[in-house]
């Protein structure tokens, strides 16, 4: 059921010319339906299937003269850690500031990224888990559906779904790299990575790409449903929440989205120029949303496949620095704090 939720969702996104539609209708659709109490969700190897075809797809977009620009990445790693850190801090500073949430769980919704790393520390730490899901949530939700219309703003052209510029790959060939992508998600899984299966497949697939044994991209035909099951899935993490839970931290939420989208854009206009991209390319890079979402996203739009990724995957890699060091101090300043009765 949720699945054709999704598929009609789509339908009807492409059918009003929205960018992103394959992403933005699912979202939008399943979001509604869980908020009005129905139980949706994703079965696990659904979703397993939509994160390997979609990591298989971005990885062929590595070629051999993406590599040309590695030298020229640290200033945009650099200037994404002084983004990512002024989120935590401004956003915590918000959440605490007007609407009463303890300096811990402040800390762990504002964080932008690293969704099962935040919440384990939020069960571990005390946190309010409840109110934390819900920013989050909507952190996810509504970079999903603002990033490809203000690329559209900017007169950058979204397709509903990823056009693939090369031939489709032999079908063989895809169950080869798929197994690849497997092993290779197994175990970067056992090595505790984030997202490891679409990573592992992009991995798996980029390599082949590179030395150019696998010349050609994933069929239409195969993706375009991965970019449905992508927004679906989305929608799903609304699943079983109640209106009243939903609107009392939703406000927190699309506040918290705003200071980190502020911070990304200030960071991406000098890298931008810096290493003469596209701004929308650096600005979807930047974004905090998640590392499947995000990637699905600038596949969709074009967007150089090793600078996304490279930027994606080295988020998570300061925030699980970042993270642990800011719930410490904020753990640190707890006895100091007195509670507001509102909120307890």
């Amino acid at each position: 059921m949720t699945l054709a939720l999704g598929g009609v969702g789509a339908l009807g996104a492409i059918w009003l010319g929205l960018p992103a539609a394959t992403l933005i209708g699912p979202s939008l659709l399943v979001t509604a339906v869980a908020l009005a109490g129905v139980r949706v969700g994703i079965a696990d190897i659904v979703r397993d299937i939509c994160f390997l075809f979609i990591g298989l797809s971005v990885g062929a977009g590595f070629v051999p003269e993406a590599g040309a620009a590695i030298l020229r990445w640290p200033l945009a790693f650099l200037a994404l850690g002084v983004t990512l850190g002024l989120t935590i801090a401004v956003g915590g500073w918000v959440l605490r500031r007007f609407f009463g949430f303890d300096r811990t769980s402040g800390v762990l919704a504002a964080a932008p990224g690293h969704l099962s790393f935040v919440l384990s520390i939020s069960m571990e730490s005390g946190g309010d888990v409840g109110r934390v899901v819900i920013v989050q949530s909507m952190r996810l939700l509504t970079l999903t559906l603002v990033v490809p219309f203000l690329a559209v703003a900017m007169g950058y052209e979204v397709p509903p779904v990823a056009v693939i510029a090369t031939a489709p790959m032999a079908l063989w060939v895809l169950g080869l790299l798929a197994m690849a992508g497997l092993a290779l998600g197994w175990v970067f899984g056992k090595l505790k990575f984030p997202a490891p299966l679409v990573l592992g497949a992009m991995g798996a697939s980029a390599v082949s790409h590179v030395v150019d044994l696998t010349p050609g991209g994933v069929p239409q035909w195969i993706l375009m449903p991965a970019y449905v099951v992508m927004g679906t899935l989305i929608g799903t993490r609304f699943a079983m929440m109640s209106w009243r839970l939903f609107r009392q931290s939703a406000v927190a939420g699309l506040v918290t989205t705003l200071v980190g989208a502020v911070f990304a854009g200030l960071g991406a206009i000098p890298v931008a120029w810096a290493l003469e991209m596209e701004l929308p390319h650096v600005l979807v890079s930047f974004s905090p949303g998640g590392l499947e979402t995000m990637i699905a996203l600038g596949a969709i739009m074009g967007v150089n496949a090793a600078f996304l990724t490279a930027c994606h995957v080295v988020r998570l890699v300061i925030l699980s620095a970042m993270i642990p060091f800011a719930v410490s101090r904020a753990g640190r300043h707890r006895p100091a704090e007195t509670p507001d009765p509102a909120h307890v």
